[in-house]
C-alpha cells in the first residue's frame, strides 16, 4: 500500500506536460490520453491560463494550438523556453499554413501538426530532434492558396488580432473573418 507522500513523489518523477487548447473536448481527450501515458498534465484554454501555470512551474513538453482567445499560441513558444530551454513544444493547429509552421519553428518548436492529431503523433514529433523548415511541399501553391498563406502571415505577424490583421491587409473585418471562417484551400 502507498503513503500519500510516495504517489506524490511518482507524480513529481512524470515528465511535465503543458497542454493549451481552448476546444475543451479536445483538450480533455489529450490530457486522459497523455495522463495514461505517464506524463503529469497541466491544461490551459487561453494564453494567460497557461502564463499562470507557468508561474511556478515548469515543462518539460507543450503542446499548444495556434488559435487561442486573444493572441495566438506562437507567443508562448518563447516564453515556455525561457522557463526550460529543453522544453520540447509542439504546435497544432486546424487552419495549418507554411508560413506559421515555418514561425513556430523558428520560435523553437520541434513540430506542427495539422488537426485532427492524436498521442502516437505528438510522441512522435517530441522526439524530432529540431523543427525542419525545409520539410515543406514542393509543388507550388494555387492563387486561393496563396491567399491563405498570406492572410495566415498577417495573422500571425499582428498576434491574431482579427481587426488588426484586416486593417494590414486593407481588406474589411467581416470579409477576413469570412475567409478565416473556410477550411484551409489546397495546394
Amino acid at each position: 500500500m502507498q503513503t500519500h507522500g510516495e504517489s506524490a513523489s511518482q507524480a513529481d518523477s512524470r515528465p511535465a506536460l503543458l497542454l493549451v487548447d481552448d476546444d475543451p473536448i479536445h483538450c480533455g481527450a489529450l490530457e486522459r490520453a497523455f495522463e495514461r501515458r505517464g506524463y503529469a498534465v497541466k491544461s490551459a484554454s487561453s494564453v494567460p491560463q497557461a502564463l499562470a501555470l507557468l508561474g511556478n512551474w515548469s515543462a518539460a513538453y507543450a503542446v499548444i494550438d495556434l488559435r487561442l482567445p486573444g493572441s495566438s499560441g506562437l507567443t508562448l513558444i518563447p516564453r515556455l523556453r525561457v522557463a526550460n530551454p529543453r522544453v520540447r513544444i509542439v504546435m497544432m493547429s486546424g487552419y495549418g499554413s507554411i508560413a506559421t509552421a515555418v514561425e513556430a519553428i523558428k520560435l523553437g518548436a520541434v513540430h506542427y501538426l495539422t488537426k485532427p492529431v492524436d498521442v502516437d503523433m505528438i510522441e512522435r514529433a517530441f522526439n524530432r530532434l529540431q523543427g525542419d523548415e525545409n520539410a515543406l511541399p514542393g509543388m507550388p501553391l494555387s492563387v486561393n492558396r496563396l491567399e491563405w498563406e498570406h492572410i495566415q502571415r498577417a495573422l500571425s505577424e499582428c498576434g491574431g488580432n482579427i481587426s488588426a490583421t484586416a486593417r494590414v491587409l486593407r481588406m474589411h473585418r467581416r470579409t477576413l473573418q469570412r475567409k478565416l471562417g473556410k477550411h484551409p484551400v489546397g495546394s
